[in-house]
């Protein structure tokens, strides 16, 4: 039997998922910082920072930014840990490492460029201070590998941060769906020139697990200590765990 998945409300099979997300990707990837910025008022850009923040790292720190993208955690985790450490910036897509690369050298910033699977990392065990991954999970097929693999690339005592879209405070979710299946597909179409894969990206936010849900799920991957903050009334939360 064909194992599914969900790609936004839809099932589809999962060996297709990853190519169905590419095909979003492929076709935001010009307009993604822009529609950040309208999309969230700007918002992204602190709650990025909480991240960083959150993680700890420090001078001399080694992280990898998963589905790093654009390159917001990255450009701001160079800052952190200056000449002495070292950034991996890894994203699946290759339209979206792209503009993140380009734009780390624009802003003079020293990092490391990987295309690769969050699934099946290239990198050894035991060998990152930090791993973050920030709105790239709720995109990947097998959420469970995805973060066994985070597990098992980072160091004893290391942290992993995930800041992803969550389950709003309850008496804000009528407004909330309004803003995302009204309001955002026609952004989509109007700035990004394409509908579809915004209404996607909603959809997907409201089948990714809730807060405690994907604190279990941290939790059964093998991270301890895992603990999460809401930030805009739980549009985002940042979960943060530690092996150990």
């Amino acid at each position: 039997m064909t194992k599914t998945t969900h790609f936004g409300f839809n099932t589809v099979p999962e060996t297709e998922k990853a190519r169905k997300v590419a095909v979003v990707f492929d076709s935001v990837a010009a307009r993604y910082n822009l529609m950040n910025d309208l999309m969230s008022v700007g918002m992204h850009r602190w709650w990025k920072r909480f991240a960083v923040e959150a993680s700890g790292i420090r001078a001399g720190g080694r992280v990898l930014d998963i589905a790093g993208g654009t390159a917001d955690l990255s450009a701001l985790f160079v800052e952190r840990v200056g000449e002495s450490g070292e950034v991996w910036l890894t994203d699946i897509n290759n339209s979206m490492l792209t503009i993140g690369h380009d734009r780390l050298l624009d802003q003079s910033r020293a990092a490391s460029v990987a295309q690769c699977d969050a699934e099946k990392l290239p990198f050894p065990a035991d060998y990152f201070d930090c791993v973050s991954v920030a709105f790239g999970l709720r995109n990947m097929t097998h959420k469970d590998a995805a973060l066994k693999e985070m597990l098992r690339v980072l160091r004893p005592g290391g942290c992993v941060i995930v800041l992803e879209f969550s389950k709003i405070w309850k008496p804000l979710q009528p407004v909330y769906d309004t803003y995302s299946f009204k309001v955002l597909p026609a952004m989509g179409k109007l700035i990004a020139k394409d509908e579809n894969s915004y209404r996607y990206l909603a959809e997907s936010i409201r089948v990714h697990p809730s807060q405690e849900e994907l604190k279990q799920l941290m939790q059964q991957a093998g991270f301890e200590r895992v603990e999460y903050f809401n930030l805009a009334a739980g549009v985002v939360a940042l979960h943060r765990g530690y092996k150990f």
